[in-house]
C-alpha cells in the first residue's frame, strides 16, 4: 500500500517539475521585463535630470544678466514713490492748516454771533 503510494506520487514528479520549470521561466521572464523597465526609467530619470540642470543653468545666467537692471529699475520706483509721497505729505499738511485756520475762524465767528444775540440789548444801546 505504502509502495503503490509512493509509484503514484513518483509518477507526478515529472509533471510537477514541468510546471515549476514553466513557472520559473515565466518568473525569469517577467525579472527580465523589469530588468529593462527599471532601465528605461533610470535612462528616463537621467535625461530629466540632465534637462532641469541645463535649464537652471540657462535661468540663472538670465537671472545674472537681468539682475542689476531689475535692481535699478526698482530702485528708481522707489525713487520715484518717495518723490509723491513727500508731495502728497506737503499737500496734505497743506489742507490740515487750511481746515484748522477755517475752523477756528468758524468758531470765533460762532462766539461773537452767540455773545451778540446775547447781549443784544447792549449792542442796539451802542449803536444808537
Amino acid at each position: 500500500m505504502a509502495r503503490t503510494a509512493t509509484v503514484s506520487a513518483l509518477q507526478t514528479v515529472p509533471e510537477r517539475v514541468s510546471v515549476l520549470e514553466t513557472k520559473v521561466d515565466n518568473i525569469e521572464e517577467k525579472i527580465d521585463d523589469l530588468k529593462v523597465d527599471v532601465k528605461d526609467m533610470h535612462d528616463c530619470l537621467d535625461n530629466t535630470r540632465d534637462t532641469v540642470m541645463a535649464q537652471l543653468g540657462v535661468m540663472t545666467a538670465e537671472y545674472r544678466t537681468n539682475a542689476a537692471a531689475y535692481y535699478e529699475h526698482a530702485d528708481k520706483l522707489n525713487a520715484q514713490q518717495s518723490a509723491q509721497h513727500a508731495e502728497l505729505a506737503n499737500k496734505i499738511g497743506e489742507l490740515e492748516k487750511f481746515k484748522q485756520k477755517w475752523l477756528w475762524s468758524s468758531a470765533g465767528a460762532l462766539v461773537i454771533i452767540g455773545w451778540v444775540s446775547s447781549h443784544m440789548e447792549l449792542v442796539v444801546k451802542l449803536l444808537s
